[in-house]
Parts: C-alpha cells; structure tokens; sequence
C-alpha cells in the first residue's frame, strides 16, 4: 500500500498522508514519496495549487516512533550519525515545499503532533476542522523539533509563545491555534473537505504567477533588510508583469469585469 496518495482535480493536487491504522505516522516511504511527488509539482503548470491532507480521521500524529526502538540498541553515536542523516533527508522536504512557487494548504483533522505540526507550519496556509487538536510533543520523548518547526513557530507566535509550546509540550485546539495564528481558518468537522476544495480551487484559479511571488516576498521578508526587501518587492513586480495574467488582471480591471486567469 502506498504510503501517499495523489489525485488531481480543477488544477488541485491533493496529497493524502495514506496510513491510517497508524494516524499517518511519518514513515520514510512517506517521506521520501512525498518530497518526490512535491519535486514533480514544482515543473508541472497543470497544477496550481497543493492540499496536503490525512487519510481517515487524523492528519499526523508524528513520527513514526515505534520504529525508533531498534535504535536503542544500537551506540550512541551511530544513533546519532542515523538520525541526523534522517533529518538531513527531511530538511530536502522544507525547502523543496519553501520553494514551490505554489500554495499549499495543510488541511487538518484530528489528531496533529510532532512532525504533523511541523509539517502543517510549512504550509502556506491552514485550515482546521473544530475536533482538530495540535501537540508539538517532541519534549516528551526527550527529542527536539524537525521539519522546519524551530523555524516556523517563533515567526509566527513569538519566541515566549513558542518556548511554551516546545517546552511544555501541552495539547491545544483548533480554537486556540486559531488565535495564535498557526491557523487560518476553522470549519465544522463535516466541511473541512468542502471548505478546503473551495479554498483549493479559489487559489487555484487565481494569477499563479502572482501567488507565487507573494510566496517568495512573505517568506523572505524576515531574513532581509529593508533594502534587500526593496529589491526584491521590485524584482518580483517586474517578473509578474511577464505574466499573460497580469495583461488580463489589468483589462478586466479596466472592462470592469471579472477577469479570468490561466497561470500563464
């Protein structure tokens, strides 16, 4: 059985974390499936926008954490030589989906822990459904985070925030993550598939070529100067004027009627 699950629908590739029995733990076949599938995308102009979404009722509770046991028996050192190659592995996964000049939406359900987290953190934006709940958890098992967490939570909730979330490991809701702007929207649990396709698509059939340099400007933004920063909001408008989307985003604006964007 395939751990990763794609299907395309109105220019949407939907990625489905595929082992349920197991709340989609993060496996390496997992891994690696998903970093190819996205290193695919990132050449393919029939899809323009991403879903990253679990199998069953949970989007992922981690790691895949009974396999970590034989490594208890091994040395501490070669523990060590195999989990930073693991991790190596999986930084190739951050900076492939950093970047995808196209928008990926982590939508939640369920149980979402450790790597799920991080994982969803990577996302460009998130969406919840209300029995969603969120644990970094990493602290329990005396490890630290991966996948991008250590990155992504202090810019979005602030270090203090994030200090308490990592250190303390606690469970928290949709509703709180909400407040703390790990996540853009919560839904009723029955419209998390429909709210998502909506968003999905919405995106999807937006001026790509726009989105995609908005994803570069935001995700910059807080390693740059403000000159560097400058520079780059000019080098990103100039490319997007490029876009056959930008002449048409202009003459419906002009028309005065809805304009009508190909990702070209």
């Amino acid at each position: 059985m395939s751990h990763l699950l794609y299907e395309v629908e109105n220019s949407v590739a939907y990625l489905t974390l595929n082992r349920p029995e197991v709340r989609n733990a993060l496996s390496l076949d997992m891994r690696d499936q998903l970093l190819k599938t996205l290193q695919m995308l990132e050449s393919d102009n029939s899809v323009r926008c991403i879903v990253l979404r679990g199998a069953g009722e949970h989007f992922m509770a981690g790691g895949d954490v009974k396999s970590f046991f034989d490594f208890t028996q091994v040395t501490p050192q070669e523990r060590r030589l195999s989990f930073i190659n693991r991790i190596q592995t999986a930084n190739a996964l951050v900076l492939t989906m950093r970047r995808l000049h196209k928008p990926i939406i982590a939508s939640v359900r369920g149980a979402t822990a450790g790597a799920g987290v991080s994982l969803a953190l990577c996302c460009d934006l998130v969406i919840a459904s209300e029995d969603a709940f969120f644990t970094l958890a990493y602290s329990h098992l005396a490890c630290t985070p991966d996948v991008g967490a250590s990155y992504y939570l202090p810019r979005l909730v602030g270090t203090k925030k994030a200090m308490e979330i990592a250190l303390l490991g606690d469970r928290f809701n949709s509703a709180q993550a909400l407040d703390m702007g790990l996540v853009n929207r919560v839904v009723a649990d029955d419209q998390l598939s429909i709210e998502t396709r909506q968003l999905a698509e919405r995106l999807a059939h937006g001026p790509s070529r726009a989105y995609g340099n908005i994803k570069r400007l935001l995700l910059s933004s807080s390693e740059n100067s403000l000159e560097e920063q400058l520079q780059l909001e000019a080098e990103t408008f100039g490319d997007t004027v490029l876009a056959e989307d930008w002449v048409e985003g202009i003459s419906a604006f002009n028309g005065k009627r809805k304009p009508v964007y190909t990702g070209r």
